[in-house]
């Protein structure tokens, strides 16, 4: 049996943030994280879109994204002189029908009461600015003229990872198995290599299967896998312009070096639960559902040729799409950092510097996350972020 200060359930990304920010804030204790899949092959982290945006509907969001994009703005300060995500800002074009710009409005105020470097404009602006696009039942959208972009997921956790080798941090391969509870407090948590390690705080960063971790604590949280569908396809034409394309449907591409990557098509309504172990993409989407929307909003994409495709996890919050963090209000050692819906590789910086200090010094300093708490999951109460991607 071993004995930790913190444990910290989750490697990738958000996990290795915690621990990464737990010593940059001085905690002297002892952490372990354990993560299961030290490959991170199935990992949402790495099997994400790996994307940044300010376009949310909601000032916290943006508050979580904006602390990472100064941390991408500062990489080689943090992590070294040979620190590269291939950070490209290229932007987010969120199109919107016109039963659909209201909302949109609605959004973009938010994001400029944030300082965010977001335009609106309407569809004929864009088909200027954009000769590629078609502004078919458009209305309006709104760009990201700056802080918007995409990265290489795997560089970007292999920082954290790299660093922490050096911080005196405790790295376990297992999944926790069970986690033991008395009366307020969680005392320790099982592996499935049969090890126990007693601890004074667990962490939940377990990703897509943190619903089922919360479980082991005997505490309900309505986070559940959900399967979406990335597509690699080439075509003729490369548009070096063209920033990550959001059209009312709910369909995504972006450029991807020398191809495009695409998504989106997948239904919330009636949706449930993924298979965790279910990474086999649901090729009838590129042709009957994607193929269709990409010809119509970008005409020259007619004529493409699908080469690829991966399946990864959201952490899927089914309550309201957004996250939770900080600690169960009664079982207050156990600190949620769960259910971003596909947010987490971009807030998850903010979320370990903000989870560390409310750690280290009692409360939220830098980054206040009041209102991603649990007790609105007690409460059924949404805390709703409209715009998932």
């Amino acid at each position: 049996m071993a004995q930790y200060d913190i444990v910290i359930i989750g490697g990738a990304i958000v996990g290795s943030s915690v621990a990464y920010h737990l010593r940059k804030e001085g905690f002297s204790g002892t952490v372990a994280l354990v993560e299961r899949d030290p490959q991170f092959t199935h990992s949402a982290t790495t099997l994400s879109a790996a994307s940044i945006r300010q376009q949310f509907s909601i000032a916290q969001n943006i508050r979580l994204s904006q602390f990472t994009l100064g941390l991408f703005r500062n990489l080689k300060a943090e992590f070294g002189e040979d620190a590269d995500i291939g950070f490209r800002e290229g932007g987010y074009l969120i199109l919107a029908s016109e039963e659909g710009l209201p909302v949109l409005r609605a959004n973009h105020e938010v994001q400029l009461a944030e300082g965010a470097d977001i335009v609106l404009e309407d569809a004929a602006a864009l088909a200027r600015r954009f000769a590629w696009l078609s502004p078919e039942g458009i209305a309006g959208g709104t760009y990201g003229v700056s802080g918007e972009g995409w990265f290489d997921a795997h560089a970007y956790l292999h920082l954290f990872r790299r660093a922490l080798r050096t911080m005196q941090v405790d790295f376990i391969t297992a999944s926790a198995a069970a986690i033991e509870r008395q009366g307020d407090k969680v005392t320790s948590v099982t592996l499935d290599t049969g090890e126990r390690l007693e601890t004074g705080i667990v962490v939940n960063a377990a990703g897509p299967n943190a619903g089922r971790v919360a479980a082991l604590a005997g505490i309900e949280l309505p986070v559940e896998p959900r399967k979406r569908n990335v597509f690699v396809f080439e075509a003729r034409e490369r548009y070096d312009d063209m920033p990550l394309l959001v059209d009312p449907s709910g369909i995504y591409v972006r450029p991807e070096g020398s191809v495009y990557i695409t998504g989106g098509a997948e239904s919330e309504e009636g949706e449930q639960a993924a298979d965790p172990a279910d990474f086999e993409p649901d090729w009838g989407l590129f042709e009957n559902e994607i193929w269709p929307v990409l010809a119509t909003r970008i005409p020259a994409f007619e004529a493409i040729k699908m080469t690829r495709a991966w399946v990864g996890h959201y952490d899927y919050n089914v309550l309201d799409q957004n996250a939770v963090i900080g600690p169960h209000p009664d079982v207050r050692n156990f600190l949620f950092a769960n259910g971003f819906s596909g947010h987490g590789l971009q807030q998850a910086p903010a979320v370990g510097r903000a989870l560390a200090e409310l750690v280290v010094h009692g409360g939220w300093r830098s980054i206040d996350c009041s209102a991603f708490g649990y007790e609105r999951i007690a409460q059924g109460r949404p805390f709703r972020e409209l715009n998932v991607i």
